[in-house]
C-alpha cells in the first residue's frame, strides 16, 4: 500500500509539473506577443504538447474513477446485485476494449516517431505517447474495478456528479 501511495504521489507530482510548464509557457507566450509584439513560434507548439500530455495524463493516472464523469441514475436506483452485475459488465467492456486497442494505438504512436513537431522537433511518438499510457491505465484500473466488484466493495455508495 506504500508504493502505491508513493507511485499516485509521483503520477501527481509529474501531472502538476506538466501543468505548471503548461502554465509558465502560456504566460511566456502571452507577455512575448501581448507585452513585446514579439510572438514566439516554440510557444504555441509547446503549449499545444503540454496540453496533449496534461489532459492524457491526468485521465490516466491522477483522476480518480469517482471523479469521471458517470450516468448514475440507473446505479442509484439498482439494487446491490445489479450493482454488481453493472460494474463487472462495463468495467470488463471498457477494459477489454481498451485492451484490444492497445496494439494499434502503439503501432500508430510507434509509426509516429518518424515525424517531428515543426518548430521544437519533437518526435510525435512522444507527443502521442500519453495515449498509450491511457490505454493501459484504462485497462489496469477497469481489471482492478473488476476485483473490488468481486469482493463486493464499491457497490454501496451513490454515484454524485458534483
Amino acid at each position: 500500500m506504500k508504493a502505491l501511495r508513493f507511485l499516485q504521489g509521483g503520477a501527481q507530482a509529474l501531472g502538476g509539473a506538466l501543468f505548471l510548464t503548461l502554465f509558465v509557457v502560456f504566460i511566456v507566450q502571452v507577455a512575448a506577443r501581448f507585452g513585446f509584439n514579439k510572438p514566439l513560434p516554440w510557444t504555441d507548439e509547446a503549449a499545444v504538447v503540454l496540453y496533449v500530455w496534461v489532459i492524457l495524463w491526468a485521465a490516466a493516472t491522477v483522476v480518480p474513477e469517482r471523479e469521471h464523469v458517470v450516468f448514475d441514475l440507473l446505479w442509484n436506483m439498482a439494487p446491490r446485485p445489479v450493482r454488481l452485475a453493472m460494474r463487472i459488465v462495463g468495467n470488463l467492456m471498457v477494459g477489454g476494449l481498451a485492451a484490444v486497442a492497445i496494439p494499434a494505438t502503439w503501432d500508430y504512436v510507434h509509426f509516429m516517431r518518424r515525424e517531428s513537431t515543426p518548430v521544437l522537433g519533437i518526435s510525435f511518438m512522444l507527443v502521442f505517447m500519453p495515449f498509450v499510457i491511457l490505454m493501459l491505465a484504462l485497462v489496469l484500473r477497469s481489471a482492478w474495478a473488476v476485483v473490488q466488484a468481486l469482493r463486493g466493495q464499491g457497490l454501496d455508495a451513490e454515484l454524485h456528479l458534483s
